[in-house]
């Protein structure tokens, strides 16, 4: 049952390339808005918290502070309105997922940028 469901993600679940990116990374995320008949496009600038799942049920999600209030949005990797993914700075984390990085406020709330 698993190889079946693996083999219909496979053939039928479009694609996308994005660069490899991880948790700690400030990425900058371009996507659609349909409003009305209208379509925009949008971004999304933050750094990435977590990664979970694989395959087509692959989400990422972004922290960014707007203002004072922290905002976070959960994007799925396959989703079709994703247009590009730029990755902004490398960040240095010892970790797969960054809850605590919601408590940090100021200069705590940095992170080191890796060199490459």
């Amino acid at each position: 049952m698993e190889s079946l469901l693996k083999f219909v993600e496979d053939e039928f679940i479009p694609k996308n390339e994005f660069p490899d990116f991880s948790a700690g990374d400030t990425i900058t995320v371009y996507y659609e808005i349909k409003e009305g008949e209208k379509t925009r496009t949008q971004f999304f600038r933050g750094v990435v918290i977590q990664r979970r799942g694989s395959g087509a049920t692959e989400t990422f999600t972004i922290r960014k502070m707007s203002g004072t209030v922290g905002v976070e949005r959960i994007f799925p990797i396959n989703m079709p309105a994703l247009q590009k993914i730029e990755i902004n700075k490398k960040g240095k984390v010892r970790r797969a997922r960054i809850f605590y990085f919601r408590g940090l406020t100021g200069k705590k709330a940095r992170i080191k940028e890796v060199r490459s």
